[in-house]
């Protein structure tokens, strides 16, 4: 009875915030006519905060039916669909955030600068697309007067942060001792793993911060200060979490950095430059110059940011014995070649930049190569009776049609081992996973794989997965 009362109190509650957001809606509309420009700003800011409050009251809504199934045959439906749902909202705004930094990059290495290029602008660019023609140009401050209907970027990165955020809490929060933490890599409590992710974040947010205010001067010093910075925690997570949790916390550490900038910098010096300019008053120079570095700064987290949203599919990089080398080298190789690009763009073509990155990329692939078992080691056949005794002894709890572990209600990926064909047909992505990563079994090899197994598996496969 409590669960239906909590229900219908939601509702309520969501009523209430969405009628006044509707009507905001309209009022807004109906100042842009009246070209009351004070009454538009106002509007727009209550209609943030209700869709401030709508976001919160959905979360809300989102617990009260986990409340309804928890417990229940649909529980662990309901967390694949949740999952489903908030990666699929992460990577759409994330599409639209990365797509939108690359395009606005692009223009600022592109743009005219000397070919009759009027005094107040700072560039200009043909370009065609689709079949028509554009023409953009970027003023050095601020046009003469600002357009009403003025477009902001910004809503793109609050939502990808958001979701991102969203799927941490889902996946790695809500299975920490699972999934978040490693006992080999270091033993603590869920709770406590839980608090280091969210402190990192916030300390990393205040560390980058503070070299971009105090070290931006310097292009150099600035440029292997956050290069340091992003270092120490790519080390440092593999120091506290699980493989795949590191690699997801270092991502979810640049998407924060990424955010925080849109967030505390781009969009308050955009504004205060908006309403300076409205007024009259030439806008402050630093406000554009701070929102540059920023964006720019953005710029090259996104492909290290990119694989690390693939890395979980890719147990060779995270459950490498050196994970932490391998991080580094991807995300040194990516944002090299993200660089190459942008010189492109520029036409100031550097010869040594994109070898360079693509040889690390590949160096990384070599360095992550399996080690073929010494001769000794499989003197003796194995065949696929071994193997799949293995597999329906460690693997099948959760890898099957009816799985039995507590936390994975379905097969993760809709791997199945119950037949000797499905697990023939998967040799090499159990290779992978128990030999060359050894992150599998899951839950931190719940069912005790042990190394003798691992080794069975490994020769199986170098003698040429016999039936």
């Amino acid at each position: 009875m409590i669960k239906f009362l909590i229900l219908v109190a939601w509702l309520v509650i969501f009523v209430i915030i969405v009628i006044p957001t509707y009507k905001i809606h309209h009022l807004i509309k109906e100042y842009k006519e009246q070209e009351d420009d004070a009454k538009v700003e106002s509007m727009q800011t209550a209609q943030n905060w209700f869709y401030f409050l709508i976001v919160l009251a959905s979360v809300g809504g989102l617990g009260i039916i986990y409340l309804f199934l928890k417990d229940t045959i649909w529980e662990g439906h309901y967390f694949e669909w949740l999952n489903l749902a908030v990666r699929w909202m992460h990577i759409t705004f994330g599409i639209a955030w990365i797509g939108a930094s690359f395009y606005f990059v692009f223009l600022e290495n592109a743009l005219n600068r000397t070919k009759n290029v009027r005094d107040e602008l700072a560039g200009n660019l043909w370009a065609v697309h689709g079949g028509g023609f554009y023409y953009l140009e970027k003023y050095k401050l601020a046009p003469k007067k600002i357009p009403r209907d003025l477009h902001w970027f910004k809503y793109e990165a609050y939502f990808t942060w958001l979701s991102g955020f969203g799927l941490l809490i889902i996946v790695y929060y809500f299975n920490a001792s699972s999934i978040l933490l490693d006992p080999e890599v270091m033993e603590m409590t869920a709770s406590t793993g839980v608090i280091a992710s969210i402190i990192s974040l916030i300390i990393g947010w205040i560390a980058y911060d503070q070299i971009c205010k105090k070290l931006s001067q310097n292009k150099v010093i600035f440029t292997l200060a956050i290069t340091a910075l992003v270092f120490f925690f790519a080390w440092f997570y593999c120091q506290i979490f699980s493989g795949r949790a590191a690699y997801i916390h270092f991502g979810a550490l640049l998407g924060t950095l990424m955010a925080a900038n849109v967030f505390f910098v781009i969009i308050p010096g955009q504004k205060r430059m908006v309403k300076a300019a409205r007024k009259g008053n030439p806008p402050n120079p630093e406000d554009g110059k701070n929102a540059f570095i920023r964006s720019y700064t953005n710029n090259y987290f996104t492909l290290p940011v990119l694989f690390v949203m693939i890395s979980n599919h890719f147990p060779s990089t995270f459950g490498n014995t050196h994970q932490w080398i391998v991080l580094i080298a991807i995300t040194l190789g990516s944002a090299g070649i993200k660089h190459y690009l942008n010189m492109r763009e520029k036409e100031q073509l550097s010869i040594w930049v994109m070898p360079i990155s693509v040889l690390l990329l590949l160096s990384v692939a070599v360095m992550t190569a399996p080690a073929k078992p010494k001769y000794e080691d499989c003197q003796e056949n194995v065949d696929f009776v071994q193997i799949q005794t293995i597999i329906n002894n460690r693997c099948t709890q959760c890898h099957s049609n009816n799985p039995t572990d507590a936390i994975w209600k379905v097969a993760p990926n809709g791997v199945k081992y119950d037949t000797p064909e499905q697990i023939y047909n998967l040799r090499d992505k159990i290779f992978q996973r128990t030999v060359v990563s050894k992150n599998m079994p899951f839950n931190n090899n719940q069912t005790q794989m042990t190394q003798e197994e691992r080794d069975m598996i490994n020769c199986w496969i170098n003698q040429g997965a016999p039936k």
